[in-house]
């Protein structure tokens, strides 16, 4: 029982880092909104998860080092690779891609998305203090 409750308190965490990610993406894309020949960027939050989960704890694979001297890389963020580049609606005379309202309304989505897995996450948690303290 154990390892479900553990289980799935990891994919929900999993699912609030993917979350969160995308927030500040959208969120530095607003920011850029009136930055010349700035390209707005998203990832498919589908395609994220399934790569977390895919790599367990999302975590990049080790550098070969093959002598001793050799200093370890930096850990790149495995959510980076999925960023891709929005698609243009409607081109913009400085080559600025943003578009507010789409970026508002995937920023407003993302939100109650996030908070609903929050929401979540602590009624499982009031679920499983409930189960314990009723025993």
């Amino acid at each position: 029982m154990s390892d479900r409750l553990g289980d799935q308190l990891r994919f929900m965490q999993s699912s609030l880092n993917v979350r969160a990610y995308r927030q500040q993406v959208l969120a530095a894309n607003i920011a850029n909104a009136d930055t010349p020949n700035f390209k707005a960027r998203d990832l498919d939050f589908k395609t994220a998860m399934a790569q977390v989960l895919a790599n367990g704890k999302g975590g990049s694979l080790p550098l070969a080092t093959t002598a001793r001297g050799h200093q370890e890389g930096v850990k790149a963020d495995p959510l980076k690779s999925q960023l891709k580049y929005r698609n243009e609606e409607q081109g913009a005379v400085d080559g600025n891609t943003v578009n507010m309202d789409v970026e508002r309304s995937e920023f407003a989505e993302n939100s109650v998305q996030y908070q609903a897995s929050v929401t979540f996450i602590n009624g499982l948690l009031r679920t499983m203090q409930q189960a314990i303290q009723d025993r």
